[in-house]
């Protein structure tokens, strides 16, 4: 859709009802304002509209309907699709609400939706305490919890929504709800995994974990033609493994970094990442057998904040790139499924570009299949492959090389995948992320809360009976 809205008197009505910013075309802070993570993403909103609150929220939306506006909403603006804008309608900017209340008795925080994981962690790490957020500290907590949560906490805690207590949302007529395990019942099952499908949520409420300050991370570094035995020892390793220990593996090239030998920059590598969410002793010898079976090439596990861990990934996943996501979740990991990884790490086609591979089982597991839409809870691994590169003309030897990959993988992934991992790929890819049961309720709880499908910009659920 691309409408083009000109001001007049529905606008200045807006801005009588709306205490934040209004930015609109050919104002000096509008192409920063509608810029997102992805470089592939470049448009043009009529309006964006950047909250201070609750009440500008309501007014946004409440503008949207009155106006035939498409509307977007955007967090961190983090998503690989580009959800968070549009052409030619309305950025509902979330950005400026950026909040945080902590209860340490409780060990419970509320946070507005406009923060980034590295802003939160932040605030609750004065207390010790943490949540499983997301693996890059500018990914926004409202993108990444509505959509399920993966982060490297999640053997130990699960995921983000499995210590979700409770979401304020802003509805599609502009009212309010609160969903909670007592209060919407219903809807707090839809909201830990369906998206932004619902409403325009405004503030979450978190059960809190001791974790960190200091704990045990970093990466063992080998080169990459050690990767066949490297991850076959790593599959009969996680097996016994204690929830407290997360992390990865993850194919990529040495960056030009002072911390990489320079013999050693450019080069292909696979990394053992390490999260240990308890005491860093206890963390030290329960990756002894891995690194005496393994010595790497480079060790740089290490004592470190537990914020510091969080910003790991970051300068592997940087803002303004070219991005193109698969993802999937493997019920298993069998020599055949290890061959296809390396062989497709091989011939990644960018320096930038990143396979990764989570382990699952503990927490997660332990969580009801029905209890989220997020699932399959019992599989073994969830791959993630970040395709990114610099130059726009180059997208489709990048884009191809991810879909090959997805193809040669999907004996063992099937259908299901993480749907905050892959970009748009169209109604049936939401329908089979979600299984037809659980989609058929989601198709449910979008009927009654958003049956004309204003916030279709996100992984979308058609309204359903």
């Amino acid at each position: 859709m691309d409408q083009r809205y000109t001001p007049g008197p529905d606008l200045r009505e807006l801005d009588g009802s709306f205490r934040g910013e209004l930015i609109r075309p050919g104002e000096a802070a509008y192409e920063d304002a509608r810029r997102v993570f992805n470089g592939m993403i470049d448009r043009r909103p009529a309006l964006i509209a950047r909250c201070t609150g609750v009440a500008d929220v309501v007014a946004a939306v409440i503008f949207a309907r009155a106006s035939g506006l498409e509307v977007a909403v955007r967090g961190g603006g983090h998503s690989v699709s580009g959800y968070g804008t549009c052409d030619g309608g309305l950025v509902i900017d979330l950005s400026p609400m950026k909040g945080v209340w902590v209860d340490p008795g409780e060990r419970r925080a509320r946070a507005q939706a406009g923060l980034t994981w590295g802003e939160f962690d932040r605030e609750t790490q004065l207390f010790g305490l943490a949540v499983t957020g997301g693996r890059v500290s500018g990914t926004g907590i409202s993108g990444l919890t509505l959509g399920g949560g993966s982060g490297w906490l999640e053997r130990r805690l699960g995921f983000t929504v499995d210590n979700l207590l409770s979401v304020e949302m802003v509805t599609a007529e502009g009212g309010l709800v609160r969903a909670t395990e007592e209060e919407n019942e219903e809807l707090f099952w839809g909201v830990r995994g369906g998206g932004g499908n619902f409403g325009i949520a405004t503030s979450f409420e978190f059960a809190l974990h001791p974790v960190g300050p200091l704990l045990l991370g970093g990466m063992l570094l080998y080169p990459a033609e050690q990767a066949p035995g490297i991850l076959r020892f790593y599959r009969e390793f996680m097996r016994g493994a204690p929830d407290e220990l997360g992390g990865g593996c993850a194919f990529l090239t040495a960056p030009p970094e002072p911390f990489i030998p320079e013999h050693v920059r450019g080069t292909k590598l696979i990394a053992v990442i390490v999260c240990y969410a308890g005491g860093v002793e206890e963390g030290e010898a329960a990756i002894q057998p891995l690194k005496k079976h393994l010595p790497p090439a480079m060790d740089m596990v290490r004592p470190m904040p537990y914020t510091e861990l969080q910003t790991l990934l970051d300068a592997a996943n940087p803002p303004g790139m070219q991005h193109y996501w698969k993802a999937g979740f493997l019920d298993e990991l069998p020599d055949e499924a290890i061959d296809v990884l390396v062989e497709h790490a091989g011939r990644m086609a960018s320096p930038l570009t990143v396979l990764a591979l989570f382990p699952m089982g503990g927490a997660i597991s332990r969580v009801g299949e029905d209890e989220t839409p997020l699932g399959p809870r019992g599989a073994a691994y969830n791959y993630h492959a970040l395709a990114q590169w610099a130059e726009p003309s180059e997208a489709g030897r990048h884009v191809g090389w991810a879909g090959e990959l997805e193809a040669a993988l999907r004996p063992w992934t099937g259908e299901r995948t993480y749907l905050n991992f892959i970009g748009d790929e169209g109604e049936e890819r939401v329908r089979t992320g979600y299984g037809p049961e659980k989609y058929r309720r989601l198709a449910g709880l979008k009927k009654r809360y958003d049956p004309d499908n204003l916030f279709h910009l996100n992984q979308n659920i058609r309204p359903g009976a």
